[in-house]
């Protein structure tokens, strides 16, 4: 079940939100049973076999930080925050990261391994990552006051289970503790329902007409030349980020139905104007958890400017290991990890260029790496990348002849496309438009609202939104 589906509009949805609100008026934990029953019943309604895995690793992590978090263990609470941490670490890299290491194993020695084709837990990655902040946290003293229902509402909130944000026990555990999000606040309902509709829009209108796009091309990536290979790179950056960015706003929509404030979590990013601000920008909860839990204990900068250089390589090469079991992905954290240390370095060294010209080189960088990102091999990013600089041919869309009308016809070539080249060229430039441009979705969200106005914009998102999800398709995060 995702959320740009029937069954969760029209049926998860509307059952869950009306018994919340019946059992929180009864009695709290009721409501909050509910609700933790039903966020486990929207994970496992995906593959019911992984439920037990997210459940034993609920259990098993909430047991070691209630243990750790009444300063029990004595010299050996650090061993037992270790095998805390080892473990989810683990369970990650089997189901995520074994078929990688074995396939690698048999090239460089020779092997025969035999790979066993692991199926992704869904959500793995995310409540990996918030556990294990909340086991660090423990073992710092800083979770005493919390119950295993909060607890298990903190790592499986449907809203924000799947695909993010990474949570901090902080930001939610309260509110799951608090009367006031038992009780129908209109205020909350109206937000939600309008970042909700933009982010459904968001996805099913934009990114998944952007995806076509990208997926005919990087399926056929030997025929790319110049211009079709920047349609389909485009075609991804836009996909990519208005499907993030969807999901994104759905997450907070949904929460805000049940009085719940999930932190922000994608703010613009292709506005920013270097890389680190890039990620200020950009799946900004990864970044905080990167920052407070890796960077900073490795000494963060305090350490003198090699090492912090260092720290900032790992912390991207984690990154690109947490988004997927695969070199691309390894590359493509290295890319921002070296772009990261070389703004640093820069900034330091007291250089700087104006707005337009640091715009135009993060968005363009960001581009490029986003091909080793979307790429399925190493040789597919580097063919892609090679059409981008002309060394496949130089082609003009054959549906631009009537503006060269004088260009012979080996000049010419149809794109890998089912839509026309003046569709594609238009729909992008809207698209592009939108995000440099327009107010981000929170923007919105908080500007003061005329209700009116605000009914009749949520209802043509929705009606519109509602007719097209007889093609549901994933978030791309769902991947990772």
């Amino acid at each position: 079940m995702i959320f740009n589906s029937f069954e969760f509009i029209f049926l998860f949805l509307p059952i869950v939100w009306v018994l919340y609100y019946v059992l929180g008026r009864i009695h709290i934990p009721f409501a909050k049973t509910w609700l933790l029953v039903a966020s486990l019943f929207f994970y496992g309604y995906w593959n019911p076999a992984y439920l037990p895995l997210i459940l034993i690793s609920m259990l098993l992590n909430y047991a070691i930080g209630v243990f750790l978090g009444r300063n029990r263990g004595g010299a050996f609470r650090k061993g037992i925050l270790t095998v805390g941490i080892l473990f989810n670490v683990l369970l990650l890299g089997y189901y995520k990261y074994y078929d990688f290491f074995v396939e690698n194993i048999n090239v460089v020695f020779g092997e025969d391994l035999v790979l066993k084709n692991i199926l992704l837990p869904l959500a793995i990655s995310f409540y990996t990552f918030q556990q294990i902040a909340y086991l660090v946290d423990s073992y710092r003293l800083e979770t005493k006051e919390y119950n295993f229902l909060n607890y298990g509402l903190f790592v499986s909130f449907f809203p924000q289970l799947i695909a993010g944000p990474i949570v901090h026990h902080r930001q939610v555990m309260s509110q799951f503790s608090a009367k006031e999000s038992y009780r129908i606040v209109y205020e909350n309902i109206s937000k939600g329902l309008l970042i909700f509709a933009v982010g459904l829009f968001k996805k099913v209108a934009i990114a998944d007409t952007f995806a076509e796009w990208a997926n005919q091309g990087y399926g056929n990536v030997e025929s790319l030349t110049f211009v079709d290979s920047w349609f389909t790179t485009m075609a991804y950056t836009l996909q990519l980020y208005f499907d993030f960015s969807g999901y994104s706003d759905m997450a907070i929509g949904l929460a805000l139905l049940f009085n719940i404030r999930l932190p922000l979590n994608f703010n613009s990013p292709y506005k920013a104007l270097d890389i680190q601000d890039f990620w200020r920008r950009w799946h900004i909860t990864l970044s905080h958890f990167l920052t407070n839990y890796i960077y900073i204990p490795l000494g963060g900068n305090r350490k003198g400017a090699v090492r912090t250089y260092i720290h900032i390589l790992i912390i991207f090469f984690i990154s690109g290991v947490w988004h997927g079991a695969g070199w691309t992905f390894l590359i493509w954290g290295a890319m921002h990890g070296f772009a990261s240390v070389i703004c640093r370095w820069w900034k330091r060294a007291g250089y700087s260029m104006n707005k337009v010209s640091a715009w135009m080189l993060t968005f363009l960088f960001v581009h490029l790496s986003w091909v080793f990102f979307r790429a399925l091999t190493l040789s597919d990013a580097v063919i892609v990348l090679k059409a981008m600089f002309g060394f496949n041919g130089f082609y003009l869309p054959s549906g631009f002849v009537s503006l060269f009308p004088s260009l012979g016809e080996e000049w010419l070539r149809a794109l890998p496309f089912t839509a026309s080249s003046w569709e594609i060229a238009l729909t992008m430039a809207v698209g592009l438009a939108l995000v440099f441009f327009a107010k981000n979705s929170i923007e919105i969200m908080e500007q003061k609202q005329n209700n009116t106005r605000t009914a009749i914009f949520i209802s043509v998102l929705l009606f519109y939104s509602v007719m097209q999800l007889q093609q549901v398709s994933e978030f791309l995060y769902f991947n990772f």
